[in-house]
């Protein structure tokens, strides 16, 4: 696991371009750690980070990473509110605070079993990176992550992913080989990701899911891997204030009594864990 010291790199922008209802942003990072696939950052915006006539600062966002390669971080953002939508607005040359990579991420599956990854929305940004080490370990210096040798042979990753409209299934270009579900059928598959899913499973049921997105997307998952004896692993998002697990903001209810925190004690959690998905541990859209 990647760790990083609790202390902010200020950042320059050095691309942002659309893609369809999101936007991908793109930071140098020569000097910051490399990610681990499901890790998240803190940003905020270096100037005008606040509201208001008085510019109300806003609390820093946390963001999944979803690539890194070659000293440069990408994250895919959605505008759903002010502070989101500063940093869709910002240009080339522009600077952002950024505290990460923090959290747990992902673990690859063992001997045996393939990958199954599920995104929903904008929760696909983990997954992206996560295919990326799954797929070309460690490539460019990207993702250390030691998941295959010469005798491992494990399948290439299958990627499903869902979205609500057109505009936001443009973000699936992203992927190598995804297969695609948007709930009008102006794309792929006219439905549920989860669809797709339970239709894998039945093809072969030797798989680790890998799933990001809303609430009720990631709870769908979690009972089908339940009921068909899957492991899976969530990549929970919840209103984080620090980070670090300082706050208790990200509380999740266990399975076994107590809690976990997203922001430390995840933000991938086993899905065993979890008896359900609360409503506020997912990806907004």
């Amino acid at each position: 696991m990647s760790h990083a010291s609790l202390r902010r790199r200020l950042l320059t922008v050095t691309a942002n371009h659309g893609l369809g209802a999101y936007v991908v942003l793109r930071m140098a990072d020569p000097d910051g750690p490399a990610p681990d696939a499901g890790q998240f950052t803190m940003l905020a915006a270096a100037e005008h980070w606040g509201g208001g006539e008085d510019e109300r600062p806003y609390l820093a966002r946390a963001f999944s990473v979803a690539r890194f390669q070659d000293g440069e971080t990408q994250y895919l953002l959605e505008d759903v509110g002010p502070a989101s939508r500063r940093l869709c607005e910002l240009g080339t040359g522009e600077r952002v605070w950024a505290l990460g990579p923090l959290g747990r991420g992902f673990t690859p599956p063992p001997a045996g079993r393939r990958a199954l990854l599920v995104g929903g929305g904008i929760g696909i940004a983990p997954l992206l990176i996560w295919q990326d080490a799954l797929r070309t370990p460690a490539a460019n210096g990207a993702v250390q992550l030691d998941c295959r040798d010469a005798s491992d042979d494990r399948p290439r990753p299958t990627v499903l992913l869902g979205f609500r409209d057109q505009e936001r299934a443009r973000s699936a270009t992203l992927f190598a080989d995804p297969q695609v579900a948007v709930d009008d059928g102006s794309v792929g598959h006219r439905g549920f990701v989860t669809e797709l899913l339970e239709a894998e499973l039945r093809r072969d049921p030797r798989a680790v899911v890998y799933a990001c997105g809303p609430a009720a997307m990631l709870e769908a998952v979690r009972a089908i891997c339940e009921r068909e004896h899957v492991p899976a692993q969530l990549a929970l998002e919840a209103g984080m204030a620090c980070g670090f697990g300082a706050c208790y903001g990200c509380a999740v209810p266990r399975r076994r009594g107590g809690y976990l925190r997203v922001c430390i004690d995840g933000p991938v959690i086993d899905a065993a864990e979890l008896s359900h998905v609360e409503e506020y541990a997912g990806a907004l859209e």
